[in-house]
């Protein structure tokens, strides 16, 4: 009679612990995993958040980077942390590309995290060495169905976001060239300014710079709409390439099974990060903004999380 009446008690009494846990939220430091090496996009994003998330939170929030695998790597981690709150996941579009691009991962990110809320969208630009002859998208369009494989375009590797602007440039041209991977943007845009090599297509906050400093050609934003920092500078669709749009989206996740009423409080957090006067202002400084209200939440970042990874899987699988 005792053990019936113990094993009765105790699923309450778990029940009852848990709900104190959330309640509680947080009673200890959070650790944001970036799973990329420190001083890149993600990880700047990813600090600029972090300590106003903290303020809101009332605990420390901190931030571990860890490369390799496109990223996937660090995601695992997450992937199959407790789903306490404790460790989220800051990354970019590229988790939208895991599974197509790593077919044996040990988890699926569509199923294996929790959405908290999309962050910031940061366009992406298409440059060329500053020599080179066209001057406009349209006369680079031209000049790279003339010369297909002749034209070499330089990427951060398979799967990363310049990487991705790429392929969806072939396919938007129906054209092939040479897509070159390097281990990172920064010898790829290193090279372009040497030019050692045509193209490349990488986020405003790393190509501005170099765009205002005549150091590259710029030909076109990746955007629907123009933007600020450039607005000189066309987008891709006002060059006669229609259905071609990708931004370096950056989001928050925590792992698959995280209380509904954990990931409300991270997301009300994250909320007031993105209205923040120091991240908006240094966003602003790197070419981008904070999402509004309504698109840094779970059911907004499901959403476009989910269409991402349809929409990436098809292009990924069309151009192996």
């Amino acid at each position: 009679m005792l053990k019936i009446m113990l094993a009765a008690v105790l699923p309450v009494s778990l029940a009852a612990n848990a709900a104190v846990a959330q309640e509680n939220y947080p009673s200890q430091p959070i650790t944001i995993m970036v799973p990329a090496a420190a001083g890149g996009p993600s990880d700047t994003v990813a600090r600029l958040v972090a300590q106003s998330m903290g303020k809101t939170l009332g605990q420390q929030v901190l931030v571990e980077n860890m490369g390799g695998a496109g990223g996937s790597l660090g995601a695992a981690t997450v992937a199959q942390a407790e789903p306490d709150g404790y460790k989220l996941l800051l990354y970019h579009i590229g988790v939208a590309t895991f599974a197509a691009l790593y077919p044996n991962l040990s988890y699926r990110p569509i199923d294996d995290f929790s959405s908290v809320g999309l962050i910031t969208e940061v366009p992406m630009t298409i440059v060329g060495r500053k020599d080179l002859g066209p001057k406009t998208f349209t006369e680079l369009v031209e000049y790279i169905k003339n010369n297909g494989q002749g034209v070499t375009f330089g990427t951060a590797g398979t799967g990363a976001v310049s990487d991705l602007c790429g392929r969806l440039l072939q396919d938007g041209l129906q054209t092939k060239f040479i897509l070159v991977p390097y281990k990172g943007m920064g010898p790829a845009m290193t090279d372009l300014i040497g030019g050692r090599i045509d193209l490349a297509c990488d986020q405003t906050t790393n190509t501005t710079t170099q765009i205002k400093s005549g150091e590259v050609h710029s030909y076109a934003v990746t955007t629907s709409a123009r933007i600020g920092v450039l607005p000189d500078l066309p987008t891709v669709a006002e060059s006669g390439v229609q259905g071609f749009e990708l931004s370096a989206w950056h989001a928050l996740w925590a792992p698959k099974d995280t209380p509904d009423a954990v990931r409300n409080k991270l997301a009300e957090a994250l909320q007031v990060a993105l209205k923040d006067p120091t991240v908006v202002e240094r966003f602003a400084s790197l070419g981008t903004a904070p999402v509004s209200p309504e698109q840094a939440t779970p059911a907004a970042l499901d959403e476009k999380f989910k269409s991402e990874v349809d929409r990436l899987s098809t292009l990924i699988g069309s151009s192996k």
